[in-house]
């Protein structure tokens, strides 16, 4: 029956045909197009053209879906009124879609660029608009017209499956680096969609999990980073999550999707949904959700019923299509943009090489033992990752590129020589592993879900003893893989047995022989490193970095490139230590269930629901304000250089605080420097208060040794408030203020001060919980 009402409408509009008095889009007003719009016309519009292999398909619809192979869905086409389909594709680290096609001999790579996470760790708004820019320009010269990037929910747990498509675990960096994406991508006249609105910090039961957050929670740490990219930016499309928020999903959430993010920020573009997000079509378009993806026959049936049954107003329908005609207005396919399906992906492998080397972070470099000397010249490799290294993480956020370069390669091309007589015995082994650990292909999600690393391959000391007599130094990498549906898990965040034994064994034989040995990170999100940093003599966390990886490494192993990057995170000393290790689904697994069928809550604990009890606490802003011990801090990395900082200042103009701080470059090489701008606001009697929040930051350029310059940052007065939930008001306190300069948020470089006056603005009294609450406070 359902395919039956789609033909008939498709029918329909062909013999209502488009004679010359019938509006067209770009030529008539869109009120005069959705004038001559049938409902059902309004509703197709509405819903997209669905998902091959879940929904139902039609002539028409099935020529839509393919006019870019392997995007993530399309809108749907009126012809008659002038309306093209326009293409929606994946993802953060790059276009996502299919590189072969049937009949055709040609091939469609896109560029793997490093992960959200490293991009983030760059601190480098220039350089991530840049790589945005690169990536927008594969978003339209392949035909697309929206990308469905970048991802910005915060790290709110060390374990979250898809932190690896995220920035940090606060909102600032967060923000300001999403910004920098979308203003690079959209600069090339396509679209993004910012995601995932909102709080979408673990994939476990994602598509029912019910984040319990207190409002204050809401607006200051996950809500922040998508309003400071929404104000700063204008991204064309947002995408609502997958879960509740305090009891209302997402999407359906009006609080949410109209009061704040369009009556408060002043938001104008659309709003999609997550594939296959919510349960209830009308109340999503009510909610001012605008557009369902991927679409389903039920849902067109239920919005065309509940319009002629009086239970949807058709103005607010409307006003969903008026959006989405303005959308598509913008668009490359609506201007006729002939795309040449031949972006310059050599231009962007150098692009890509040379950001992710900005975003790898020194987190250890004893006597200096990086970069690796000119008498280095023979390699020992150790490690699975080190001959399979991991260019990103899974599902959406994966990039389907023509190659990985793994570090042997890297390091044969920056002019090593590798011993490679264990090559062949771990290529063996890695193979076997992949094969033993290939999912079920009979799962249909199994492509979007992440292959488990091989277990480290177990090495003799006679076979590390022969490395060491014939190497000058080793490398061992560890690697790690997350992706969509499932999140990581205690025993992915610490080290295997297998793992710690081989570092030991390695880290034996090579020092009794007086040489060294470097360890290469190759993760996507935090691990432990308290246990086992005092063995190596070096620690590069090296992220995820695209399909450019070894050449990466290996520039930044060599001094080719002196690494800049600063941890967006920190790295706990152990699990248990973050604030919400209490409250997440820590090993816990729920049933995949992308379509509601059945859907049955069984309010089991960090499943069904999860209580944000650290409240505002997340990060360095619980480590710091409740001195617990870190292994490395928020903002830390080191440099083969060193920076003096000299002569800060403050001053306030027109409701500004502007800070200056002079760098130097004090050490031997050329080298850029990460300045933080924190703030410790005076205690409150009614308030609590973090220890301190960042607030600004910026990158220097490249200084040369002995070069110094002037950086400065700027605070508003009113970045300096906190959300008193009791007046739905954001206060600032009078008082005096610390503003602290630091190279990280425990190495505070100069401490300044200044009066602030009080400040207040009141908000709409929204998303309040409809549960009880305990949170976290210093008090």
């Amino acid at each position: 029956m359902k395919k039956k009402i789609l033909s008939m409408t498709l029918a329909a509009s062909t013999l209502m045909g488009c004679g010359p008095n019938v509006p067209q889009l770009g030529k008539s007003s869109t009120d005069e197009v959705i004038a001559a719009m049938t409902l059902e016309e309004k509703a197709h519009l509405v819903i997209g053209t669905g998902m091959a292999g879940f929904t139902g398909e039609n002539a028409v619809i099935g020529e839509t879906r393919s006019l870019v192979p392997g995007a993530a869905g399309t809108t749907y086409p009126i012809e008659r009124l002038g309306i093209p389909a326009v293409v929606l594709a994946d993802g953060p680290a790059g276009l996502r879609i299919n590189p072969t096609r049937e009949g055709d001999s040609a091939t469609y790579y896109c560029t793997h660029f490093p992960i959200g996470t490293l991009l983030a760790s760059t601190w480098d708004q220039e350089l991530v608009e840049n790589v945005g820019k690169a990536i927008g320009n594969e978003v339209l010269e392949y035909g697309a017209d929206v990308l469905l990037a970048p991802a910005l929910n915060i790290h709110r747990n060390p374990l979250c499956g898809r932190n690896f498509e995220y920035y940090s675990e606060d909102p600032v960096v967060s923000g300001k680096i999403a910004a920098a994406y979308v203003r690079g991508v959209q600069g090339n006249g396509v679209g993004v969609s910012v995601k995932h609105y909102a709080v979408n910090n673990q994939e476990t039961n994602r598509m029912a999990n019910d984040a319990r957050v207190s409002p204050r929670a809401l607006r200051e740490i996950y809500l922040k980073g998508f309003e400071i990219t929404v104000k700063e930016s204008v991204p064309w499309t947002v995408m609502s999550s997958y879960n509740y928020v305090n009891g209302t999903y997402a999407s359906e959430n009006k609080e949410l999707q109209t009061t704040l993010l369009r009556d408060e920020w002043g938001f104008h573009g659309i709003v999609m949904t997550d594939w296959f997000g919510g349960k209830d079509a009308v109340a999503q378009m009510i909610a001012g959700n605008d557009m369902l993806q991927p679409g389903t026959d039920q849902q067109f049936e239920d919005i065309v019923n509940a319009v002629n049954e009086g239970r949807l107003d058709e103005t607010i329908l409307d006003q969903n299509v008026k959006r989405i005609l303005e959308m598509i207005l913008q668009t490359p396919n609506f201007k006729g943009y002939k795309f040449s399906n031949n972006p310059d992906l050599k231009a962007h492998a150098t692009i890509t090489r040379q950001s992710a080397t900005e975003g790898m972070v020194l987190l250890k470099n004893e006597n200096a033992v990086l970069p690796l000397s000119s008498d280095v010249k023979n390699v020992a490799l150790f490690g699975c990752t080190s001959y399979d290294f991991v260019a990103g993480g899974t599902g959406s956020g994966n990039v389907n590129r023509a190659y990985t370069v793994s570090l042997l390669d890297g390091l044969k091309n920056a002019g090593y020589t590798v011993d490679e007589s264990l090559k062949p015995i771990y290529e063996q082994y890695i193979e076997e592993e992949n094969k033993r650990n290939a999912p079920d292909p009979s799962n249909q999600f199994a492509h979007f879900m992440p292959t488990p690393r091989p277990v480290e391959m177990a090495l003799t000391l006679e076979q590390i003893e022969k490395q060491a007599v014939n190497t000058d130094v080793a490398l061992v990498t560890l690697g790690r893989m997350s992706g969509e549906f499932e999140d990581r898990t205690t025993s992915d965040f610490n080290l295997s047995n297998e793992e710690l034994k081989l570092l030991q064994d390695v880290t034996k034989v090579f020092h009794a022989s007086g040489k060294q040995v470097v360890v290469v990170l190759n993760i996507g999100g935090v691990i432990e490193t308290a246990s086992w940093k005092n063995l190596p003599d070096a620690i590069l966390c090296a992220w995820q970095a695209g399909q450019e990886g070894g050449n990466s490494v290996a520039d930044v192993l060599s001094g080719k490139a002196s690494p800049s990057g600063k941890l967006p995170m920190t790295f706990p000393v152990k699990f248990e230590d973050a604030a919400s290790s209490a409250n997440f689904p820590v090993n816990q697994k729920a049933n995949i269930d992308i379509t509601h069928k059945g859907g049955k809550k069984n309010d089991v604990k960090n499943v069904d629901y999860t209580n944000y009890e650290e409240d505002i606490y997340v990060g360095y802003r619980y480590f710091d304000s409740f001195d617990k011990q870190v292994s490395y801090p928020f903002g830390y990395g080191l440099s083969y250089t060193s920076f003096e900082y000299g002569n800060p200042s403050i001053k306030e103009e027109n409701g500004e605080y502007i800070v200056s701080i002079d760098i130097k470059n004090n050490g031997k090489v050329a080298g850029k420097e990460v300045v933080q701008l924190y703030v410790a606001a005076p205690k409150s009697k009614k308030i609590d208060k973090p220890e301190k929040e960042l607030k600004a930051f910026a990158k220097t350029k490249e200084l040369n040794p002995g070069e110094t310059t002037l950086i400065t940052m700027k605070v508003k007065a009113s970045d300096l408030a906190s959300y008193d939930e009791s007046a739905s008001s954001w206060v600032v306190d009078a008082g005096t203020y610390k503003f602290l300069v630091g190279a990280s948020s425990r190495d505070i470089k100069a401490v300044l001060e200044a009066e602030v006056t009080a400040f207040s603005e009141k908000t709409n009294d929204i998303l309040k919980l409809q549960e009880p609450l305990t949170v976290l406070t210093k008090k």
